[in-house]
């Protein structure tokens, strides 16, 4: 029988904390964040190092004293995403580690950047600091950056009401007692569908009101994939439909055939709900169905 394994549990602790000294650059940068400001420092070639350092790592030079203010926006260059964050990571919720050049800067820092999902950031995503209210001169002065405001929503709600003009209210009419009204121009002849009080062509009045058949014949139709729900099934078609005697066509659904053999010139006839069940509403229609006959040379 194996023996159990011998284990001591050991702490490497530091009473009172590990204390060590900034220096004059590093002792700067933290000052200057305890401020809600973030500093570079150039190097003798020009280059402002972000977080500052005291040797200029491409030449091991040493670094001037110009501090340069530098951001405080900055772009991502190189990112990696934490979906589940650990208890010493900066938020409690899914952010982004990432690597931030500030504007200013040659180089690039690593903090934490809270974008929400992981498809609101990647390379070139601008992002600004979110500093904390009471700073203590350290890097966590800086809570996160966020990205950019590119876009807000806003809560867009109407409320309006719309009253039937004459016109349209006597076509609803005629639709509630099972019938499609339409008027003719005494100037034009023509035939309106549904019933207008002015022809739209020539602006004289309309008085006549005829009755018109609920047969037609397809001008043109469209074939939809979107569910709506006054339609028989998903695809529907919606067509525009020459009742016979009209000389304009009205916007109807068309049912009882698969969409894929809807075609221009189909004669088709309305299916109407019961009779019990109409309302002043083109509602009573359910859809326009073929009737079989020949189609209609266009």
């Amino acid at each position: 029988m194996p023996s159990e394994p011998l284990v001591a549990e050991h702490i490497l602790e530091f009473p009172g904390g590990y204390m060590r000294t900034t220096g004059p650059v590093i002792g700067r940068f933290l000052t200057e964040l305890r401020a809600g400001r973030i500093v570079g420092v150039r190097t003798p070639e020009g280059k402002v190092l972000v977080p500052p350092l005291e040797y200029d790592p491409a030449s091991g030079e040493a670094v001037t004293d110009e501090f340069v203010e530098v951001g405080p926006a900055g772009t991502v260059t190189a990112w990696a995403w934490v979906d589940e964050p650990r208890d010493s990571h900066p938020l409690d919720r899914p952010f982004a580690w990432a690597m931030i050049k500030l504007d200013g800067a040659d180089t690039a820092l690593v903090h934490a950047v809270d974008a929400g999902n992981a498809k609101a950031v990647q390379i070139g995503t601008r992002v600004w600091p979110v500093w904390r209210t009471e700073r203590t001169g350290h890097i966590s002065d800086i809570s996160y950056f966020a990205p950019e405001v590119t876009k807000i929503v806003s809560n867009v709600r109407a409320d309006y009401r719309l009253q039937v003009g004459g016109g349209l209210l006597t076509f609803l009419e005629g639709v509630e007692r099972g019938v499609f009204l339409g008027g003719r121009c005494p100037t034009c002849d023509k035939v309106y569908v549904p019933y207008r009080v002015f022809c739209p062509q020539c602006g004289g009045p309309i008085g006549d009101q005829l009755e018109l058949p609920d047969t037609g014949t397809i001008t043109t139709y469209a074939i939809n994939n979107l569910p709506d729900p006054r339609a028989p099934e998903v695809p529907f078609v919606s067509a525009y439909i020459l009742l016979d005697g009209a000389d304009i066509p009205m916007i109807a659904l068309v049912g009882g055939v698969p969409a894929h053999e809807v075609r221009q010139g189909m004669r088709v006839k309305a299916e109407w709900v019961p009779e019990d069940e109409r309302t002043k509403s083109m509602a009573n229609v359910r859809w326009f169905a073929p009737t079989g006959e020949p189609d209609v040379e266009l």
